[in-house]
């Protein structure tokens, strides 16, 4: 048999056959994930397909709802939207992660739901994000999690791979975040459309689970359908917290064979890597900040699926305490990933010090990133956030410029009220 890639290896499992880049393929996902944003459309077409009522799901066990894109904030119709889908979880015995637990993603990664070797998705395009668990993680529209529902089934095409070969260590001040942007610069929004990014190499060994997450869910930023990694003794370790080490000890992930066939070949070496900015409004419109003009910033946002966890709050903290603390007329807004990662924080007095410091904290969540909570910006100011994405309009107004750039670079500016540096008109 000829050699398989690790997309084509885990959509095999998925599939229970072999399968080949380029097929249609029926498959049972071990895990469906809801968000408020996407489970009321995903309930009206269920109940199409169930003649005017949503019946109950194929499989309650492999669905999980997430209440994270509207919290208290958000107002009644957006609140109402929660209330049917925690109504329908509740009749029908759905798990459900409830509004201020935090998002949906990182929930799901901190309960042990995804694991190595499975196929996930999630009606939200930054599913990708489990793909750090050597886990097929891909998102899906709400069509499609209806249809995932009535049958417990659903249709993919088996996705050509792009090997991404990492080499070296980041050098001190550079993160993952870095890497995702001048790869996504590098791809551009399209360059990898309907692609597996195939991470490999032993560079992977150098990042931990927090960087191999920000990596897979930025993948789709360059159209990926997935972002993949390795599973190895970080995946074990970071598993064992959730399920138990006996059990994490016992995972058997997926790997591509030697020799298997890619569409296209990238090498990075991770300690060439500078700290980058992508420049409103494009998340592929990417350079190095130290070749960026300075940019007066008027807001900074910590948080997201892509840069709210404890690791990124140390890194933006250690920045704030050097500087002193926020500049004047600078906004800056915390919002944590998740209820235990705010707990975390707070149990390290780490976020009285952010507020100390100047710093207004919201509850856990997706919070401002796409502008259905508090902590939006107002007017036409300048955001640099540690999100995945800068659209026009994402942050909830249409007038804000968004910058995107790691914790630190997101400290630096609020500590200073500009990024970049050099000389000349903001771009």
């Amino acid at each position: 048999m000829s050699p398989h890639t690790l997309a084509e290896k885990l959509l095999s499992r998925a599939a229970g056959r072999s399968v080949r880049a380029g097929e249609l393929i029926v498959c049972r996902p071990d895990l469906a994930l809801g968000t408020d944003g996407s489970i009321p459309m995903a309930l009206e077409y269920l109940a199409q397909l169930h003649g005017g009522v949503a019946g109950a799901p194929d499989d309650a066990s492999r669905l999980v709802f997430a209440l994270d894109h509207y919290n208290e904030s958000s107002g009644p119709k957006a609140l109402a939207l929660q209330d049917k889908a925690r109504r329908y979880a509740g009749v029908h015995g759905i798990a459900v992660f409830e509004m201020n637990e935090g998002i949906g993603h990182q929930r799901v990664l901190e309960t042990g739901r995804a694991l190595p070797g499975q196929l996930v998705v999630g009606a939200d395009s930054h599913s990708t994000t489990y793909g750090a668990m050597n886990t097929f993680a891909t998102g899906i529209g709400s069509s499609d999690l209806a249809g995932l529902m009535y049958c417990g089934e659903l249709w993919l095409k088996v996705p050509g791979s792009i090997e991404v070969r990492l080499s070296g260590r980041l050098r001190a001040g550079v993160s993952a975040k870095d890497v995702a942007l001048a790869l996504v610069g590098r791809l551009r929004a399209d360059g990898a459309n309907y692609r597996a990014l195939e991470f490999v190499g032993a560079g992977v060994a150098a990042l931990d689970i927090d960087d191999r997450i920000v990596l897979a869910n930025m993948a789709v930023e360059a159209g990926a359908k997935t972002g993949l990694f390795p599973c190895d003794a970080q995946t074990v370790a970071y598993l064992a917290a959730s399920i138990g080490a006996e059990r994490a000890a016992g995972l058997v992930g997926e790997s591509a064979d030697a020799g298997a066939s890619y569409v296209e070949r990238i090498e990075i070496d991770l300690g060439e890597i500078e700290p980058m900015m992508a420049l409103p409004h494009r998340v592929d419109r990417v350079m190095p900040i130290a070749a960026a003009p300075a940019t007066p910033i008027g807001m900074v946002y910590l948080g997201t699926c892509t840069g709210g966890r404890v690791k990124d709050y140390r890194e933006a903290l250690a920045v704030l305490r050097s500087g002193g603390g926020v500049a004047p007329g600078v906004r800056l807004v915390v919002t944590p990933a998740s209820e235990p990662i705010r707990a975390e924080l707070e149990a390290a007095g780490m976020l009285r010090e952010f507020e100390a410091l100047g710093a207004e904290i919201q509850p856990p969540g997706c919070g401002a990133c796409c502008g259905t909570c508090a902590g939006t910006p107002t007017g036409d100011v300048r955001v640099v956030s540690t999100a995945n994405r800068n659209f026009k309009g994402r942050m909830g107004n249409a007038e804000a410029q968004i910058y995107l750039a790691s914790p630190t670079e997101c400290a630096r500016a609020a500590v200073s009220g500009v990024l970049g540096g050099s000389k000349g008109a903001p771009p």
